[in-house]
């Protein structure tokens, strides 16, 4: 969509929020009080809202509150962690000020109240029919050493789990993540409960995620978000496509009348091989205020961000060869080559550490903004509400150095070789209108959400080594670009029938753009051919590199071998590669929640939806809740779920370097409807299609609150990435291969791969979460241990054609089944114990990760890494009302993870850890410090 484009659809929509917002006239009233515990101590940071509303607010350090309310009977809540919440009821006049006062009685753990996986009313986390997580970023991001969502997430969620890459492209500059062991495009995120866009990005390289597409967390600004809740259940029949592990829900931040800022500063401060590092630096400052809109007590909440994130090195000094010297070739015509590494380097003046490639996380700068408001326009419910942001990132990543004497060097240019770097130019934005409100007894919602997302690659420091001398350094590649627009009504009511009936229903529609923007010429073209421009003075022609030149030639080094065209590292997307592909979806949904008696629940849920490209899912849920007195309730349910292939996966044709072994190959991604697929036998893609059976209990005990939960998913025509399928051009090949050798030649590859249907997989596992929470020795003293075991395995054959027979292993190779099975924990187990007090507060964080598999095809190279500990530590001091500082570390003893033992994994000891399995990566100890101030 364009910006014109878009400024017309959404600028006039945005102009009626702001215009109605000022119009608003209604009369208001005051509440004002504050929280205590039994003893008259201020409770800092307690919840206070207004039941029916959108919004609250926090308690300050003295206990203090205030809140703009329309006139009218309004009831107020209170809660607060270790504390029995409360209620109170109160009249407030036009311009008058009310006072509410509440006392709250210790108890165990105060229960969170969440709104995921249900079109009903607001329950507590324990009385959900399926287990919810609900993680307190507002209190994660002033006590954790992580900054951004995806780590925080890692570090406090049982089943979540994402990691920095090296070396992988794209994927070096957008995380992807995991839940419950499954795929990036298998879990759905939500920004208040409205469904957020995927990025432009297919993860290509050999990481965990290979061949998916997910959401970009980390473009949200922590400083925008309240809390996130992960429904760790499949819910297609409640969200539509993608949520087949579960759903993640992002809920932003609507506070009034109170600024906060933040300042954090850190760097890794390590041992590694037995030298003292310090690097990846990184700077995060963060605002959010929040202003009130109208007389109804209506409000605008507005974050920002800007990060930056310094590289870091875990590479070895290398070891092998460096510089060899041409000598000859032997009588089977093959080049000989002599070791001159000694003799480079002494006349060089140089070291083997000169030569190490760039392993670690990349360098980040980026810059966020978010929106998030609400705008009650009677005294009946009815609310036009508005959330959105833009966000930047620029991205450097190291790809694989370049030695000296390799062939596509170009030594005039590069007489020592060259290390290329992958940037990026991500950009992001979204916007979400709507209006809640009351029809003959029913809510109504009406909402569109708009969101994009662009990533455009750089590539520098590096050559297109069929130009020549004549080459330039730096490349622009071209890019994708998602866009994603849905539409929602949705209609919900409670009936007074049985303990209570709740009926909802919507439908959808949903617009998506996936287009790909080609690079400038020399970034793809292989200059193979060539015009004449003279003659020497032998009355040899002059020859230079155009690719529409008449003359067949091959530019080369010594041996006459060919030069590969394109820009190393990322050749640019070529124009026959542009796309600009759209589809449609409409979905009806609709779900009742029957409570039978207040301790029977049973909630039974539909979908249909259908895709214009290849047409129609029904699917549904089943699930249940018993209580089993006051503190304890068992739980269930079953339901069939689906992903739509994402058009990424439908549409993307590119050629990208791929290193196997420390070997180049120049691969190209084919659509399954081009020739080289049909020529394998590779067919269209189909929906992948799940059934997802859980089944636990949650109890109160004292001051515990448990959850124990244990899942069955079963994905069948799961879409994975291909391995490398090759042509050849022997005289004896078969016709299939030499012509599938000569349209990899066409574009600029020797290895091809597909998006396919290929499998069908199981996953089964146990997700466990304990917290206890009680006043101690005048603190707050609060222990939460949380664990995930899972296991993903494929079943079944290999779905390959008729004309895949034999290649089987490519199509679905031991690479692929590790990433799929092994190169994240199957295991995690987390305690985290928090202690405040006065004005001090202390956190200290354990947490255990499971064993990984190194994803190689190699049998005897599949090195498993065995389970590590991760300890984070954080003090905590508030000087005054408004400015606390807090230190701390992550990793605090400085665990690194196995090394890699097998050669062509360690790769000349550049690559000293794995780079295809991820448990918490390789930087080493950080230390960080953070000011946070409050007004």
């Amino acid at each position: 969509m364009s910006k014109q484009l878009f400024l017309r659809k959404y600028g006039s929509l945005f102009l009626l929020f702001l215009l109605t917002a000022m119009g608003v006239n209604a009369q208001t009233g005051t509440i004002k009080g504050t929280v205590k515990d039994a003893s008259g101590n201020p409770l800092s940071g307690a919840s206070v809202t207004i039941q029916g509303r959108t919004r609250g607010t926090s308690t300050t350090s003295d206990g203090s509150f205030s809140l703009l309310v329309p006139t009218g009977t309004q009831t107020i809540n209170a809660s607060y962690v270790g504390f029995s919440s409360a209620k109170k009821t109160v009249t407030v006049t036009s311009e008058s000020t009310v006072t509410v006062d509440f006392v709250l009685e210790e108890r165990g753990q105060e229960q969170a109240v969440v709104v995921l996986g249900s079109r009903s009313l607001p329950r507590t986390q324990l009385e959900t029919p399926a287990p919810v997580d609900v993680i307190d970023i507002k209190k994660l991001a002033g006590d954790a050493p992580q900054v951004y969502i995806n780590q925080i997430l890692t570090y406090a969620a049982p089943s979540f789990n994402s990691g920095t890459q090296t070396v992988a492209d794209g994927t070096d500059h957008i995380d992807p993540a995991s839940l419950r062991g499954l795929g990036p495009d298998q879990v759905l995120v939500l920004i208040n409960g409205k469904r957020r866009y995927n990025t432009a990005l297919v993860n290509l390289n050999g990481t965990f995620g290979r061949g998916s597409v997910g959401t970009d967390l980390n473009s949200i600004p922590v400083s925008s978000i309240d809390r996130v809740e992960i429904l760790r259940d499949g819910a297609s029949a409640q969200y539509g496509s993608d949520a087949i592990a579960g759903v993640i829900n992002i809920i932003l931040k609507s506070n009034v009348n109170k600024v906060t800022a933040s300042l954090t500063g850190g760097e890794n401060v390590t041992k590694f091989q037995g030298k003292s590092v310090t690097d990846g630096e990184t700077v995060q400052t963060a605002v959010n205020f929040g202003i009130p809109m109208g007389q109804r007590g209506g409000f605008m909440n507005f974050s920002g961000s800007y990060d930056y994130r310094n590289y870091t090195n875990r590479a070895g000094d290398r070891t092998g060869v460096i510089f060899s010297r041409y000598n000859g070739r032997n009588a089977s015509g093959a080049v000989q080559t002599v070791d001159a590494t000694d003799s480079f380097l002494t006349a060089n003046k140089l070291t083997r550490g000169d030569f190490k490639q760039r392993v670690g996380q990349s360098l980040l700068r980026s810059g966020q903004f978010m929106l998030n408001g609400a705008i009650p326009m009677d005294d009946n419910g009815t609310e036009f509400y508005v959330f959105g942001g833009i966000g930047y990132r620029n991205g450097q990543a190291a790809a694989n150095r370049r030695l000296p004497s390799i062939a596509n060097n170009v030594i005039e240019i590069y007489p020592l070789g060259f290390l290329p770097e992958i940037h990026s130019d991500i950009y992001d934005k979204s916007l979400s209108l709507g209006i809640r409100s009351k029809l003959r007894g029913w809510d109504v919602d009406f909402s569109n959400t708009f969101g994009q997302n662009q990533f455009i690659f750089r590539v520098v420091n590096t050559i297109n080594a069929s130009m020549e001398k004549t080459s330039p350094t730096r490349f622009n590649s071209g890019g994708p670009i998602f866009t994603q627009n849905t539409t929602n009504l949705d209609f919900s009511k409670r009936f007074d029938l049985l303990s209570g009936i709740n009926i909802g229903f919507g439908a959808e529609h949903r617009f998506e753009r996936y287009q790909l923007l080609a690079g400038e010429e020399a970034s793809y073209t292989n200059y193979g051919n060539a015009r004449q421009v003279g003659v020497d003075a032998n009355g040899k022609p002059i020859l230079v590199p155009d690719p529409k030149g008449p003359i067949s030639t091959r530019f080369g080094g010594a041996d006459s071998s060919a030069r590969g065209g394109g820009a190393q590292a990322f050749p640019g997307f070529r124009p026959e590669n542009a796309v600009n592909a759209t589809r449609s979806a409409i979905a009806a949904y609709g779900d009742i929640e029957f409570n039978f008696s207040r301790a029977f629940l049973v909630d039974v849920a539909g979908r249909f939806e259908n895709y214009n490209d290849f047409g129609s899912t029904v699917n549904g849920k089943l699930a249940m809740r018993y209580k089993v007195g006051e503190n304890f309730a068992v739980r269930a349910s079953v339901s069939t779920g689906f992903r739509a292939p994402s058009l990424h996966q439908r549409y993307l044709s590119t050629t990208s370097t791929l290193f196997v072994a420390g070997i180049p190959y120049e691969v190209g991604t084919f659509p399954n409807d081009s020739r080289p697929a049909q020529l394998l036998g590779i067919p269209s893609l189909r929906p992948e299609k799940s059934k997802n059976v859980s089944a636990g209990f949650t109890g109160n005990v004292g001051d515990f609150k448990i959850t124990l939960d244990g899942y069955y998913i079963r994905i069948n025509d799961r879409i994975v990435y291909t391995d490398l399928f090759q042509g050849s051009n022997s005289p004896t090949a078969s016709p299939t291969d030499q012509e599938i050798y000569r349209l990899l030649a066409l574009a600029n590859a020797n290895r091809a791969q597909f998006f396919a249907n290929a499998i069908n997989t199981e996953t089964k596992g146990v997700d466990l979460v304990v917290s206890y929470g009680i006043r101690l020795g005048g603190g707050n003293f609060r222990a939460d241990l949380s664990g995930n075991i899972t296991e993903t395995q494929r079943v079944g054959d290999i779905k390959a054609s008729e004309l895949l027979k034999g290649k089987e292993n490519i199509y679905f190779s031991e690479s692929n089944r590790l990433f799929l099975e092994r190169s994240v924990p199957r295991e995690k187990v987390g305690l985290t114990l928090t202690y405040g007090i006065s004005k001090f507060n202390f956190f200290v964080r354990n947490v255990w990760f499971g064993e990984v598999t190194e994803a190689t095809n190699v049998v005897a190279a599949q090195q498993v890494y065995g389970s590590k500990v991760v300890t984070d530590a954080s003090i905590g001091y508030k000087f005054t009302d408004n400015l606390r500082l807090s230190v701390g570390a992550n990793n605090l003893l400085d665990v690194y993870p196995d090394e890699t033992l097998d050669p062509a994994t360690r790769t000349s000891n550049q690559f000293i850890y794995s780079r295809r399995a991820t448990q918490f990566g390789y930087n080493g100890r950080y230390i960080f410090g953070r000011i946070e101030l409050s007004l």
